[in-house]
């Protein structure tokens, strides 16, 4: 990683977020990034941006509950994610 700050960590994980590849997940991702990644502490951020390189429709499945999600990756950011209302 570099020796990026954490504002600039936070807004690279938000673009990242809201451009993942298909609409879906930019718009699930996008908006809880836009709204709770500010508030994390670094390793619930460590935590989302090693969730955020699995590919979308995964993400998808799992945040949307049509899929288990793999143990590996259900902690506390897939437990916010799959909580998270867009219209909250």
């Amino acid at each position: 990683m570099t020796d990026e700050t954490h504002d600039i960590r936070i807004k690279r994980l938000i673009y990242r977020s809201r451009y993942t590849g298909t609409k879906e997940t930019d718009i699930l991702l996008g908006s809880f990034a836009a709204r709770h990644l500010a508030e994390l502490e670094e390793s619930l951020l460590d935590e989302y941006e090693a969730l955020i390189e699995n590919s979308d429709p995964d993400l998808y499945m799992w945040m949307s509950g049509r899929k288990p999600v793999p143990a590996e990756w259900d902690g506390e950011i897939m437990r916010l994610l799959k909580t998270f209302k867009i219209d909250d």
